[in-house]
Order: C-alpha cells, then structure tokens, then sequence
C-alpha cells in the first residue's frame, strides 16, 4: 500500500447545504491582493475599529492578574456579569428582567443563534428567515436539520414582513422566526406598533419570535427592546450583543434574554458546548454595561462623521439611499447600469481596489443593493473617495 495515498473522509450530509461565509471567501482574496502589494481598502466588514472605553480594558488587565481569574466558570455567566445585564435592560429599556432565571450570558451572539437552533429544533420544523437578512439565520437552521424559509422584506413595503401574507401561506409547521430590528444590511428602524404586532403574530401561529438586536445603541436615536411589549416573554428570545455598541467584538460577549424555562432549554444545549467565559472578559464587560449615554454619544458622533464620507462615496457611484438609516452600515440602491450588487461591487474591487459589500450575499432581495460598512477612519473614506473617481465607467 502506497503510504503516500491519504484516506478522503466525507462531511457530514448537515453540511451538504452549507457554503463557507461569504465574508470568509471574500477576506481570503483580498490577503492574496494585498500579499500583492495592491493595498486592498475593505469598507464591508462590520467589524469595529475604535476600541473599548479605556476602564473596560483596565479593568481586564486588573482582573487576569488575580489567582482566581483562570478557572473554569459556570455555565449561566457570573452572576456579577447577569445583574449587569438586567439593569442594563431597565436603564435603557424599561425591561424588567429576572437576573438570576431570565439572563444567559453567551460567548457572542452568534453562539446564540445555534444554541437556539439546536435546542428546538427537529428535521421537518420549518424557520422563517428574512430576506435580505443575516446569512447565518440560515445556516445555523440547515445544520440544525430544519428547513429555511425566506420572508420577503422589500423596501416598497419599508423593509417590514407582511404577517397576512405569511400567514395565508400556513405556518402549520413553522417553529422559529428570526427578526433584527434595527435590521441588518438595510439599516431599517422598527415603527413603534411593529414590535406588538409582531409578538400577536407570534403568539397567533404559536412561534418563537427570535429578536437579534446587536445595533439598537449605532446612529439610533430610540433604542428599543422587543422584550418592552407587554406579554413579549411569552412567544419572544432577545439576543443583545457588546459587539457593536461597545466596540468588543473580539471579546465574544453577549446574552439571551426571557423566560425561564425558554432559557433552561437553551441552556441545556449551551451547556454541552462550552465551559463558561473567562472570568476576567465577565468583569469587563460588567464595566462596559455600566457606562453612561455619554459612552454612546461619543460613539455615535464618530458614526455620524463617518457616515457622511460614506454618503459622498456612494453618490459617486450613482447610488440611492436613505439618510435616516440606522445602524453601522449605509445600504444602498444600485445604478440600474449594473446587473446587481455583486457586479459593482467587482467593479470597484478591481477597478480601485476598494471593497464594498454586495447586497445579494444577505438573500436574493438585496441584489439590486451594496452595503458599506462604517467601521474604518474618515481618511479611510477620503482615500476611497479619491480612488473611485479614477475608475473609468
């Protein structure tokens, strides 16, 4: 036998539907450019570049130094880190959460995500999705064996579902629905009766209404919870993320947010995944919870700044879009010039070696769409700025 040959082992058949991300795909082009000196400038990533208020890190490096910091720590978070979490719902708002029954800290909100999945549900379950909307709604629910299927979200219709559309279709075997407003890539701001709306759709069709709200702190000037509609705890899990609003996304520090026995069902998976978050990142983000509006403001008016460098990027190219956007991303309408996002985008890409991201990697309603992410500095924008008007249309 040639010792040389190697054995080809098979993925498992939950993978068969699954493509590597996008974003992981397209990252591992554009190092092969720059490994090629073409200095590729990425504007599509949501990845923050500012860092965490300085006493957060303080607090880290504090904390890693002492003899208990490196053990093995429970399963529901610190209870230091759910008290955190539960005044910061009341202060923000105006939700009363149990901090000890009805607070589960995650190592990030995508854990969450699957956690979820896996914890309810079975092959023949069908997940409503939305289209545009996160792409790993859909992958966490076709590793967990259920079936996706897309709600249309369309801007004629402001980017919102049309519960009587879904439900004439039927939603007899529907178990889950996945929600994120403000939303994610169209930057859409939920009205204020939406949210009760959606917990009487739920409560209707007997279905989880699954909230994802990692941006209600970005560029938003009426951060809300689904969780503040009376009654919500009884259909609805919250997922809140430090990702975002408070620049800690490498951290990997979230929560899920209801009722007890919802969460005791997660918990049962979750607790066969990991073996607790480091104790130090707990205190820190206990740290991080506790900042005041003026931690936002700040925030936001660097966003705001930055936004409209953005904004001057894509009328250079012949774009449309909505300046009361929310969130840390701008979405914008195509020229009709291009097929879809995905064609401009390449055009950009190669043509000025900026990235920006296609709207059709979020569902095939964003094809007509691109996204540009506001997580780089001003003089990032301006040298974009200066490259997309070389390029010859």
């Amino acid at each position: 036998m040639d010792i040389m040959n190697h054995i080809e082992f098979q993925a498992a058949a939950r993978l068969g539907q699954v493509e590597e991300y996008y974003f992981s795909k397209k990252l591992r082009e554009i190092r092969q450019m720059n490994a090629q000196g073409e200095n590729v400038l990425n504007l599509g990533i949501g990845s923050p570049d500012l860092a965490p208020h300085h006493s957060v890190i303080q607090t880290l490096m504090v904390e890693s130094t002492k003899e208990n910091a490196n053990g093995y720590q429970g399963y529901k978070g610190i209870p230091e880190l759910r008290n955190a979490f539960a005044q910061w719902y009341h202060k923000y708002f105006n939700v009363s959460l149990d901090a000890d029954t009805e607070v589960l800290p995650l190592i990030g909100s995508k854990e969450g995500i699957m956690h979820i999945s896996m914890a309810f549900l079975n092959q023949g379950d069908e997940v409503l999705v939305p289209n545009p909307g996160y792409p790993a709604y859909a992958a966490v629910t076709k590793l967990a064996g259920a079936t996706v299927r897309n709600y249309d979200l369309k801007e004629e219709n402001a980017w919102l579902p049309d519960f009587s559309a879904l439900e004439s279709q039927g939603l007899e075997k529907v178990k889950i629905m996945w929600v994120n407003y403000p939303h994610m890539p169209t930057g859409t701001s939920a009205p204020k009766n939406f949210f009760r709306e959606l917990v009487e759709f739920g409560r209707r069709n007997e279905i989880l209404i699954c909230h994802d709200n990692p941006y209600a702190f970005i560029l938003n000037d009426n951060p809300r919870s689904l969780l503040e509609v009376e009654g919500a705890k009884d259909v609805c899990l919250e997922l809140a993320s430090l990702s975002k609003a408070h620049n800690m996304a490498g951290w990997r520090v979230g929560v899920l947010a209801g009722r007890q026995d919802i969460l005791d069902i997660v918990l049962r998976f979750k607790s066969n995944m990991d073996s607790g978050m480091y104790r130090p990142v707990q205190l820190a983000a206990v740290k991080a919870l506790s900042l005041g509006q003026d931690w936002y403001d700040g925030l936001n008016n660097i966003y705001r700044k930055r936004r409209e460098k953005v904004f001057e990027l894509l009328e250079l190219l012949g774009t449309e879009f909505d300046k009361n956007q929310t969130g840390m991303f701008v979405w914008a309408k195509i020229p009709k010039t291009f097929k879809d996002g995905f064609e401009l985008s390449d055009k950009v890409l190669y043509g000025s070696k900026v990235f920006i991201t296609p709207g059709g990697i979020f569902g095939s309603n964003g094809d007509g769409y691109i996204r540009v992410s506001l997580c780089s500095k001003e003089e990032i924008f301006e040298e974009a700025i200066e490259r997309i008007k070389e390029i010859k249309w």
